[in-house]
């Protein structure tokens, strides 16, 4: 059985949307609240979950893949990049964390959208808390490492040369 760029693209959609299911579980049933930086890589999580099920129900061909899968690879890429300073900010020492400012919500009904993400990206100490782990690694390292796989998975989808049908 080949992959073909449709099932490629169904399957990250599926993982997205089991991802963010267990998001939900650990900040519901575990009471893990998500910091300003948590909720911007799952907002990342939410844009690929679009684009791979875009291209999974479109089924594109050969120039609209690699469309798609370029456009996932950058969304994963920038969700990515957040958590990678989310990731450095929880490996800060103690007396290196910066303050804690005031919640996101607050933020955006008092504050201009530009200065909020600004806020948002720079971090606060309550993003350098690490409550969860598994396996040795935080949320924030989950999240890094499936938004490098999605993003590397989204590439290939792209790139690769399509097989000759065989009749």
């Amino acid at each position: 059985m080949t992959l073909t760029a449709r099932t490629g693209f169904a399957a990250g959609f599926a993982l997205c949307a089991g991802l963010l299911g267990y998001a939900y579980y650990l900040q519901y049933v575990e009471l893990q609240n998500p910091c300003p930086l948590c909720m911007v890589q799952r907002v990342a999580f939410y844009v690929l979950a679009t684009v791979f099920l875009l291209a999974a129900l479109h089924g594109p061909a050969r120039r609209g893949t690699m469309v798609y899968g370029i456009t996932a690879f950058v969304v994963a890429a920038l969700g990515a990049a957040v958590a990678a300073r989310h990731v450095w900010l929880q490996l800060l020492p103690a007396d290196q964390v910066p303050a804690c400012g005031p919640g996101l919500e607050y933020m955006l009904k008092k504050f201009p959208l530009a200065d909020v993400l600004t806020k948002v990206l720079v971090g606060s100490g309550e993003c350098a808390e690490a409550g969860w782990k598994f396996l040795g690694l935080t949320i924030a390292g989950w999240s890094l490492l499936w938004l490098v796989a999605l993003g590397l998975f989204a590439l290939y989808l792209a790139l690769r040369k399509p097989r000759a049908v065989e009749s």
